[in-house]
């Protein structure tokens, strides 16, 4: 793992995102999904999201060993592996992880044109647009379908800790406001603002590279590297922001305070 710590601006806000809000962040299809169940090989899911509660909904062929498997035993215990890997190119990306526990239904066909649509707001498949005929189930030529997973229990394992959540808990929460286009922000910062990132941190952090690590509505992880000899190869600070934000605009208010009191 690569050495956290934490820094702070003067007007710091102590909130971070709950491990609910964590949880709830990881399962809503932006990072990668394996989907285990006993007896069926482990296999990468295309595509995943959550229905308005956080109900995981999967996208698999109907050909596939888990459909298969759901056919002979409805209902049947699986879990949902979930890796939050870094948009930027580091030498450790894995930011995060997460488990969700329960069990598998097929989404009924009545009800594929929804769970079609929820999980075409994060993914933009082909694949989807054909859940939504009903003549294709009848005559049996649907080449996909959408699994349902009921959470019974969740685990979450990130840059705050370990954390296991009751489901209730779980749905209550709410993913954070920019999981969907974290990403390219990251990306952004990274090809055009590094040595504006630079300036963002305290004298007592050593010198070197920094790259941002991920954002959310709290605050930003940053990747720093300090040059060798005589200090870790790289570590990981938080830096809070002065207020949570929920949208661009606050985002960009944010933005603004933190590089005018970096500017020299």
């Amino acid at each position: 793992m690569v050495p956290r710590a934490e820094t702070s601006q003067s007007t710091e806000t102590t909130d971070v995102p709950t491990a609910a809000e964590r949880a709830r962040t990881l399962a809503y299809g932006i990072a990668d999904g394996v989907l285990v169940a006993p007896g069926v090989p482990y296999a990468p899911v295309p595509v995943h999201s959550t229905d308005r509660d956080g109900r995981p909904l999967l996208l698999v062929q109907t050909a596939s060993p888990i459909a298969a498997a759901l056919a002979a035993e409805p209902g049947m215990p699986a879990t949902l592996r979930i890796s939050d890997v870094a948009p930027v190119a580091l030498a450790d990306r894995v930011r995060g992880r997460a488990w969700l526990h329960g069990r598998l239904t097929e989404v009924p066909t009545g009800e594929l044109r929804t769970a079609a649509f929820r999980l075409s707001r994060a993914h933009a498949r082909p694949e989807l647009l054909d859940l939504g005929d009903e003549r294709a189930g009848r005559d049996g030529g649907r080449e996909w379908t959408i699994l349902a997973l009921e959470v019974a229990q969740v685990e979450v394992d990130d840059a705050w800790g370990s954390a296991t959540l009751e489901p209730e808990e779980y749905a209550d929460a709410a993913p954070d406001p920019f999981v969907a286009i974290e990403a390219g922000i990251l990306t952004h910062l990274d090809s055009a603002h590094r040595d504006d990132l630079t300036r963002l941190l305290p004298e007592s952090v050593p010198p070197g590279p920094v790259r941002p690590l991920s954002l959310d509505r709290y605050g930003m992880w940053l990747r720093c590297s300090a040059p060798p000899p005589g200090a870790p190869s790289s570590f990981d600070l938080r830096l809070p922001f002065a207020e949570p934000v929920s949208d661009l605009h606050g985002l960009r208010r944010v933005y603004r305070r933190l590089f005018a009191r970096a500017t020299p």
